[in-house]
């Protein structure tokens, strides 16, 4: 079968590799279908390898050569014994967390994404969504309704960092919320605050195109560029009482969107830290202590969280689907996706790669 696979550093291949062999027992074999380009990829294919294990996986034995995509879906061809939740020709969106199932700390909590041997589809795992076909876990595939399009099902992973950022956050309705980052996670994080009932949301972003994007999905979202205009000035003009937004969630990974949470958000606010940062950074903590807030780290998703996050899109109440910008074939994967997103200018948000052209 076709495959995506990473080796090193700006060295993506398009190859063929023999396709997974028949499930065994609780595992899946899905062909996939539409695969999202996420950020992680980005990074791998930029500086990794970073999560890609250089040596075998403690707990999958994955390694490079790796097969890349974990923001995918797709349709069930065949089902291992013991399998009940699916059967062939079920159209299904794949939750990549891969992990032991009991024997963990946290595995035995339920908190199976704390897992310390936690592994993913398409990073540490043989299979992943950049390629005709995937082995997975019965655990890791979710049926998904008739109502729902092959296009949302690859929306279920980044729409679920999204849901869970704002739980961390405890957004709920009338809530105001500061979202610093206008990237696909940033976007579906606004798009999950208006969900749950917020009713002012903020952006920061230094790129103006992303911030015109974001304003067209959410005609009255506030939109900040922190190069012109500090972010925490204009959340405590538009606020109640002008204090600050009561949630700020950074979904950058950068130092000066974190200040900027943390000056923008009200006393007793909460600021959640969802963009991975790639190295330690200063924070003014007498602010943290002086407005007594609330910092909370945001990593991955609850498993669970599948069925409510289909539910979500499905429905409509979260129109994921509107963060895509262009679908392309799986031989154009790098020039024009990968190449695409590293592009400074940033013309687009999701790109997904349509394993059927």
């Amino acid at each position: 079968m076709r495959a995506l696979r990473f080796h090193a550093a700006k060295d993506l291949r398009i190859e063929d590799i023999p396709a997974p062999e028949k499930p065994a027992a609780g595992q899946v074999l899905i062909r996939n279908r539409l695969v999202g380009i996420c950020g992680t990829d980005l990074h791998e294919y930029a500086y990794g390898p970073i999560f890609i294990p250089k040596e075998p996986h403690p707990f999958t034995g994955a390694y490079g050569p790796q097969v890349l995509g974990h923001e995918f879906g797709g349709v069930v061809e065949a089902v291992g014994d013991g399998v009940t939740s699916v059967r062939a020709g079920d159209r299904v969106s794949v939750q990549p967390l891969i992990m032991p199932r009991a024997g963990d700390y946290f595995a035995d909590r339920g908190l199976f994404h704390l897992s310390t041997e936690l592994a993913l589809a398409g990073l540490s795992w043989a299979w992943g969504g950049m390629a005709e076909y995937a082995l997975l876990n019965e655990y890791n595939v979710e049926k998904i309704p008739d109502e729902m399009t092959d296009e949302e099902a690859a929306l279920v992973e980044p729409t679920a960092v999204a849901v869970y950022a704002c739980d961390r956050g405890g957004v709920t309705a009338g809530s105001s919320v500061l979202v610093t980052g206008a990237g696909p996670i940033g976007v579906l994080t606004l798009l999950a605050a208006r969900a749950a009932g917020a009713a002012q949301l903020f952006v920061s972003d230094i790129n103006d195109a992303r911030l015109e994007f974001a304003a067209s999905i959410l005609p009255d979202l506030v939109t900040i560029n922190p190069e012109r205009r500090r972010p925490g000035d204009v959340v405590r003009t538009l606020t109640e009482g002008k204090v600050g937004c009561d949630v700020a969630i950074e979904c950058v990974g950068n130092e000066h969107a974190l200040k900027a949470c943390v000056d923008a958000v009200r006393k007793q606010g909460v600021v959640v830290q969802t963009g991975l940062h790639p190295h330690e950074n200063p924070l003014d903590w007498f602010q943290v202590t002086f407005k007594d807030i609330d910092l909370r780290g945001s990593w991955a998703y609850p498993t669970h969280y599948w069925p409510r996050v289909i539910r979500l899109i499905a429905s409509g109440l979260l129109p994921a689907k509107r963060i895509v910008t262009k679908r392309i074939a799986l031989d154009e994967a790098v020039t024009d996706g990968f190449d695409t997103l590293l592009d400074p200018s940033g013309k687009h948000l999701k790109i997904l790669i349509d394993l059927m052209k």
